[in-house]
């Protein structure tokens, strides 16, 4: 079975759980940190993929990391993953919840890529324009990339709109490649 379809699983019970004992909240800011500490950690990531190391030997360096910080049923939840032998399925797990998190509570994630920072102003704005077009919650995820040189790149979901002045001046060079004005023999 693939890691992702395990993920999809393991995400789907946490989030049941959570939300029976009334402590959802609470294990969403654990598994993003958790997602962060993975991703800023390359160590760890490496260590929890590792086959040689026992499961037991992982478990207690998850406990020895985030024991006290997080909640009781994200560690019981942690410890039950690697009874199973799944610690490696950890890092792809955590994302999953965030997925599932969000599609739970009607929350879109947008990324926005702009040469400079965005001002309150704009991105207030921004922000309500998606809800009116999206009808959700928009969590805004901002990008800075001055190759863009002005404009942005908004991408929610499969949708993208680019209105760079980088995606304007590649359209402009392809038009002048192809000259209407030379007569075609």
């Amino acid at each position: 079975m693939s890691e992702i379809r395990i993920a999809s699983r393991y995400a789907k019970s946490l989030i049941e759980l959570a939300q029976e004992k009334g402590v959802l909240e609470q294990v969403n800011e654990d598994m993003n940190m958790f997602a962060r500490t993975l991703d800023q950690n390359r160590e760890l990531k490496l260590l929890m993929r590792n086959p040689i190391v026992k499961s037991d030997k992982k478990l207690a360096v998850i406990n020895a990391l985030f024991k006290g910080k997080v909640n009781e049923m994200t560690l019981a939840f942690f410890k039950i993953v690697a009874q199973k032998g799944r610690e490696s399925v950890l890092e792809f797990i955590a994302p999953e919840f965030t997925k599932q998190y969000n599609l739970y509570k009607g929350i879109t994630t947008a990324s926005v890529t702009t040469a400079m920072p965005l001002t309150e102003e704009l991105r207030n704005e921004l922000g309500q324009r998606l809800v009116a077009q999206t009808g959700q919650k928009v969590e805004l995820e901002e990008k800075i990339d001055p190759s863009l040189i002005g404009g942005f790149v908004l991408r929610v979901g499969d949708q993208q709109i680019d209105s760079s002045v980088k995606y304007n001046l590649s359209k402009l060079r392809n038009k002048f490649k192809d000259n209407p004005y030379i007569n075609k023999l």
